[in-house]
């Protein structure tokens, strides 16, 4: 296999993911990156392009520099895609720092002997450097699953590859000038390396945004897009989830607007709304990291806090209840606060969440029923109390 044919198969491949990632980036908006990543396989149809011109010519060094420059270009712009898919910033700053490095070393590296080891050395370093820092923008986001870690493994070897490429053409032989690359064992070797990288990191990557992609409109189709948080749909599929781990047991909460329609009929649907989403905020902004919440009807809401105890649930739901009675909310210039009712009920006997459910709104009806805008507990689970002359009652408060 001569190396003419790898670097043939190396542009019908960067081709083809070039046209792949623009693909995605056109019909996708949240593939995140997706034209960086095009632009860069584009850019390697160029560096192919010239190393078939190199042979051709007299003088191969402007063509040689070209070829250098274009191929870390390429690197430079699938590291922004990367970094634009992972939400996090580039790393403009090491990226330039290569860069300035790189121009400086231009003159001394193809002032160096053809082949030698100094030249091959220096002419893979820039590559070396970017493909590590692609790997450790991965490894920074924070992404930990069999693909990332994949990817990033990925990049280590490429990385990997371009030091060894020194040591293999001292060991095998390379060509004694630019022109006669390609007809080299060598060229053969590096050619059929890259192509093979190229071609796993680019399906992995594409992969990478299919599972992202999907993960995002699954998230969508599980949100209120009025409130933000998860729809019945979501809440229903999160908390059997998290019941089904069990732990140390868990207290649900459901919650209630108080006189919701009177908001509506007095200050119109957008004001209501506005209440909502307010509400929404507090709810989520009160709650532990592990807690689920989620919008379960109009004015309705429900909040799963997994390992805790019914005095979690209680304090939880006694602090957004004060909070939110005490806040001044300027909903279209009107500035007034509003109330809400709680229910709280913590799992007993491994109850199912529908059965935790209906403990939670027997106990938010209670609420409702005692005048609103107070939290009541379901105390359902207590065992019952032996007969006394006098018997002893609980508080109404308490009781659902």
């Amino acid at each position: 296999m001569t190396a003419a044919f790898v670097l043939g198969i190396n542009m019908s491949v960067a081709g083809i993911f070039a046209v792949a990632f623009a693909v995605v980036a056109a019909t996708n908006r949240t593939a995140r990156g997706a034209w960086w990543l095009a632009a860069g396989y584009g850019i390697g149809i160029i560096y192919v392009g010239l190393e078939f011109l190199l042979a051709q010519l007299v003088d191969a060094t402007p063509v040689s520099i070209g070829i250098f420059l274009v191929f870390l270009l390429a690197l430079s712009f699938a590291m922004i895609g990367v970094a634009h898919h992972y939400r996090v910033r580039p790393p403009w700053i090491a990226m330039a720092a290569i860069w300035i490095a790189t121009i400086v070393a231009v003159p001394l590296i193809f002032s160096l002997t053809y082949g030698s080891m100094p030249r091959l050395v220096l002419y893979q370093l820039p590559y070396f450097a970017m493909q590590g820092l692609l790997g450790l923008v991965i490894w920074r986001s924070g992404r930990r699953q069999a693909l990332d870690l994949l990817l990033v493994v990925l990049q280590a070897v490429s990385a990997a590859i371009y030091v060894a490429k020194p040591f293999v053409a001292a060991a095998i032989g390379t060509a004694s000038s630019p022109q006669g690359y390609m007809a080299t064992t060598y060229a053969a070797i590096s050619q059929s390396g890259s192509v093979v990288m190229l071609m796993a990191i680019a399906l992995v990557m594409l992969l990478v945004m299919m599972r992202d992609t999907t993960a995002e409109m699954v998230m969508r189709s599980e949100t209120d897009p009025l409130s933000s948080v998860l729809n019945r749909r979501g809440f229903e599929h999160h908390a059997e989830i998290a019941l089904l781990r069990g732990g140390e047991g868990a207290v649900l909460i459901a919650a209630d607007l108080d006189e919701f329609k009177k908001i509506n009929d007095n200050f119109g649907h957008a004001a209501g709304d506005g209440v909502i989403a307010h509400f929404a905020a507090m709810l989520v902004e009160a709650a532990p990291a592990k807690a689920i919440v989620g919008r379960v009807g109009g004015e309705e809401f429900a909040v799963l806090l997994p390992d805790a105890l019914l005095s979690d649930g209680r304090f939880y739901a006694e602090t957004v209840r004060k909070a939110f009675a005490s806040t001044l909310l300027p909903v279209l210039g009107i500035d007034r606060s509003f109330t809400a009712s709680f229910g709280v009920a913590q799992r007993s006997d491994d109850n199912s969440l529908f059965e935790l459910s209906r403990r939670a709104d027997a106990a938010l009806y209670s609420a409702k029923a005692g005048g609103r805008n107070q939290v009541r507990v379901a105390l359902s689970e207590l065992p019952v109390l032996p007969e006394q002359d006098e018997p002893q009652t609980l508080s109404a408060r308490d009781v659902a």
